[in-house]
């Protein structure tokens, strides 16, 4: 039996099979025009497809399930196969990323104090690593396969380039694709806001500043620095510890993962929340929106994987929609987006 026709007869045994769309020519790529096919049913049961999924799984096939007016299109991917993931290399990274943070921390934070450097290297790990381990923890409890944190080490002001944990299953339905995406940048706000209160307890007010460079405040550290530096008024700087630069930056990555652009944690929320089509009007407001904070290279990587990426597929099942309380939890994420907004650095006063 040929691929074609036990997949067909599989879909059919769980679902009111109406016809086979065989595709019509799309955009170009490398590989040449792009045919989009797709089976047609009538009826939708998320348990039977969820049988589906494990039926087509044993033959290699993965299903995604979209409406279409009064009917659903259930087309078919290739299942990839991803080699084992070797935990050494994790740790190495762990390790190595330690000491790179430690390294920047002393040289260009914390002016030679060694346990300031230390300080900041485990605040910034803690935000960075309570983010991806927040991923990883998400993506266990809906049973999608994903890799521990890889920490990336970098020779810059702060050592690293963050972290990331590779997604190795498909994600089964919306309100997974949500948890995926929001859970990460949640846990890394919880604890970035515990780091601003422990670093801005040791951080002096001042006068407005005119240095070299300026690094603004997101609205959360001057919420945070009204509570806790004395005499404190919004339009002071601060004397910063250099655990409050750890902030700084937890708050600059919530943010910018936050973008609501392709494959981003914000790409997973608004993709589990809206189609494809607004989707992408969606992803470039982010891209605008980022462009206007300041942050170009941000923004120039995420033009490229929008242009160059074939979209966001969302879940397999496209179908069942965000539960209420995920709505709700939307919510309160935009606000924290609003909450982490911040402007890049710059020479001089800005205003």
């Amino acid at each position: 039996m040929d691929d074609f026709t036990l997949i067909k007869q599989s879909i059919s045994n769980h679902f009111h099979l109406i016809g086979f769309y065989d595709g019509e020519e799309g955009r170009e790529s490398s590989k040449g025009s792009v045919k989009e096919s797709y089976f047609i049913v009538g009826d939708y049961n998320p348990e039977n497809f969820k049988v589906l999924v494990r039926e087509l799984d044993l033959y290699g096939f993965i299903p995604f399930i979209n409406s279409a007016g009064d009917h659903y299109t259930i087309s078919i991917a290739k299942k990839q196969e991803k080699g084992e993931s070797r935990i050494y290399f994790n740790i190495i990274l762990l390790l190595v990323t330690i000491c790179s943070t430690v390294i920047a921390g002393y040289f260009y934070l914390a002016q030679g104090n060694i346990w300031e450097a230390f300080e900041f290297s485990a605040a910034l790990m803690g935000i960075i690593g309570t983010h991806e381990l927040a991923h990883y923890y998400a993506a266990r409890k809906h049973a999608v396969h994903a890799t521990l944190p890889y920490f990336i080490p970098a020779p810059t002001i702060i050592g690293t380039f963050g972290a990331l944990i590779n997604i190795k299953s498909p994600i089964p339905t919306r309100n997974a694709l949500f948890d995926l995406g929001y859970s990460g940048p949640l846990a890394g706000f919880i604890v970035t806001i515990l780091v601003l209160f422990i670093g801005l307890s040791f951080s002096t007010a001042l006068p407005p500043q005119n240095l070299d460079i300026m690094f603004p405040d997101p609205l959360i550290i001057k919420i945070i620095s009204l509570i806790i530096v004395p005499n404190y008024t919004m339009n002071m700087d601060i004397l910063a510890h250099p655990i409050v630069f750890a902030g700084w930056v937890g708050a600059l990555v919530t943010m910018l993962n936050l973008m609501p652009v392709a494959f981003l944690d914000g790409g997973h929320i608004s993709r589990s929340l809206f189609n494809q089509n607004v989707h992408k009007i969606i992803s470039i407001m982010g891209i605008m929106v980022t462009i206007m904070l300041g942050w170009y290279f941000m923004a120039f990587l995420m033009v490229v994987i929008f242009i160059t990426g074939k979209g966001h597929p969302g879940a397999l099942d496209n179908v069942a929609p965000v539960s209420k309380n995920r709505k709700i939890m939307a919510v309160l994420i935009l606000l924290i987006f609003v909450l982490c907004l911040t402007f890049s650095p710059y020479y001089g006063k800005l205003f």
